[in-house]
């Protein structure tokens, strides 16, 4: 094995023995965990849709002890300012001077909570440190830590008083990820911690370990035919009668744009690493189409009238779509050499 497979494995071992240790706090939840892990270490955003009571802020809470970094929660209300979110200048009367008070995104997990209950203004200053990893105060550029991780819920339930996330801020997010309710067993797993005696999480990697690890795996392999296969999955969102799906076209008004297909690919990487491997696989990027889409296709109201969904549709677009071969590890570990 050679150098890299190797910092590979070590990796998925910190990164096991970090998802063990929010485990003992967290039950269940074992997709939503996964896609956060990808997330941070593709660098991307998680939108999260559930509803309340799911332990969504208690898994980013966890997450943030176990690597020693900071989390900020805002609860986004129809009064709230684009100032309560990064920031402001404040007159100081001893001094005589203005100093910058820095808002809560500047911490290395955010968690926006009920996003679409915030006016649009909030709404773009969330738009430019999600995309640029900065915020502008009177002026200033200020960098937000690293790493940085925004994730937004949205309520599915209630609707009144809420406003639209815009297409422009929904495709900043890599995913979209749905949070169910737990089983029965699970359930009662999760009263029994809740009303026992408190866990305690170790920090098990800091903040710069996480940005380390982020680089390392910007280096785990994408065969061409991954690649290849992440486009025509995303061009037959835009043109399905492209690819053998001339009825979904009335379906789809618009589809997935090119940070899907990054999205797609980077994702794989952060969960073949995940995985410990050095290079992906076809089901690193089959397993996150769903995650990475449904958020990005906007249905026609043909669709909505006929009841079809993003996942059905998304779905039906795998299914007709030829996988590629698995990649030969003769063949990895010649491309990484």
């Amino acid at each position: 094995m050679n150098e890299q497979a190797h910092g590979a494995t070590d990796s998925a071992d910190l990164m096991e023995r970090l998802l063990y240790e929010v485990k003992r706090v967290v039950v269940g939840q074992d997709h939503f965990l996964e896609r956060v892990l990808v997330a941070m270490l593709a660098g991307g955003h998680l939108l999260v849709e559930g509803v309340p009571g799911l332990a969504k802020t208690l898994t980013v809470n966890t997450l943030a002890r176990t690597m020693s970094g900071s989390f900020k929660r805002i609860q986004f209300t129809p009064d709230l300012l684009p100032a309560d979110l990064v920031g402001t200048r404040m007159y100081n009367q001893g001094t005589g001077e203005f100093s910058t008070v820095r808002g809560p995104v500047f911490a290395n997990l955010l968690l926006a909570d009920e996003i679409n209950r915030a006016p649009a203004k909030v709404q773009s200053a969330l738009l430019e440190v999600m995309q640029e990893k900065q915020v502008t105060i009177a002026g200033e550029t200020h960098r937000v830590p690293t790493p940085f991780l925004v994730m937004a819920t949205q309520n599915p339930i209630e609707t009144e008083g809420t406003y639209p996330l815009p297409e422009a801020q929904v495709d900043r997010f890599m995913m979209k990820v749905l949070v169910g309710y737990p089983s029965e067993e699970e359930e009662v797993v999760i009263v029994n911690r809740v009303t026992g005696p408190r866990i305690s999480v170790s920090a098990i990697a800091t903040p710069e370990h996480l940005a380390d690890l982020q680089e390392e795996c910007r280096r785990v392999y994408v065969d061409p035919s991954l690649v290849q296969y992440a486009v025509r999955v995303v061009a037959a969102t835009r043109k399905p009668a492209g690819y053998g799906l001339e009825d979904m076209a009335r379906y789809i008004a618009f589809g997935a744009s090119p940070r899907a297909t990054i999205g797609l690919v980077e994702g794989a990487r952060a969960l073949a690493f995940l995985r410990g491997r050095n290079y992906a696989v076809p089901e690193d990027v089959i397993d996150l189409v769903p995650d990475v889409l449904r958020h990005r296709l906007s249905l026609s109201y043909e669709a909505m009238s006929d009841g079809a969904t993003a996942d059905q549709l998304i779905t039906r677009i795998l299914q007709a779509l030829p996988v590629p071969e698995r990649p030969l590890e003769s063949h990895v570990r010649a491309a990484v050499r």
